[in-house]
């Protein structure tokens, strides 16, 4: 019998594109149907790292940018262990953001390339789909609690829709887009489907590394 290993299956869009729920609910899915299925989420805020992160977004603490992005980046690769191991052991993961997030949010910030940006994720753990929720983002400033963080601003969120389609043109990420605007049910029977088709094919195949 041959060994199938875990999926790494990205969530990714602008602040409020639904992205939590449609987490959730595909892991609940999968479980539903067999498959093993944790959530990862980034930031993770539970490690050190993630703490300084946490109050920095809350508006808590300033941090100078460059350090920021590079924080984010430490913030993925601690946990890079813990999701080889979890792929390993069958279990396919739902991540909640990942290193696209990063490279969007801090090349929409004056002086910042998306190649320079790109470096510090450069050799994570390759994610076999990534979901693109699209929603505009004067819809997303229109739902629950939009503006409680830092980058949740109208203005700056445009120029992160911006710059999530130009990391998109990148072919060597197997990208899917999804119309976040239609129901919750609606979005989510999209990237079940996706999810599943991804899982049959990938689950044979070796983890690959970002951007190499």
């Amino acid at each position: 019998m041959t060994f199938r290993r875990g999926v790494l299956i990205v969530l990714e869009g602008v602040d409020r594109a639904g992205k939590s729920t449609q987490c959730a609910r595909l892991v609940q899915a999968l479980q539903q149907n067999g498959r093993r299925a944790e959530i990862i989420r980034f930031p993770d805020r539970t490690t050190q790292i993630g703490q300084l992160i946490s109050s920095y977004l809350e508006k808590k603490s300033n941090l100078e940018d460059h350090t920021v992005h590079l924080l984010f980046s430490a913030n993925r690769w601690e946990l890079v262990p813990l999701i080889r191991e979890k792929l390993e052991q069958g279990i396919n993961l739902v991540v909640d953001r990942y290193a696209f997030s990063g490279v969007a949010f801090t090349s929409a910030k004056p002086g910042f390339s998306l190649d320079w940006c790109k470096q510090p994720d450069v050799g994570l753990p390759k994610p076999d789909l990534v979901m693109f929720l699209q929603l505009s983002p004067e819809v997303a400033a229109q739902r629950g609690q939009f503006g409680a963080e830092r980058y949740e601003i109208s203005s700056f969120q445009q120029t992160v829709q911006q710059r999530f389609e130009e990391i998109r043109n990148d072919t060597s990420i197997n990208w899917k887009v999804i119309d976040a605007s239609r129901s919750i049910e609606e979005v989510h029977t999209d990237i079940k489907s996706a999810s599943e088709k991804t899982i049959d094919v990938a689950q044979h195949l070796p983890v690959g590394e970002l951007w190499r």
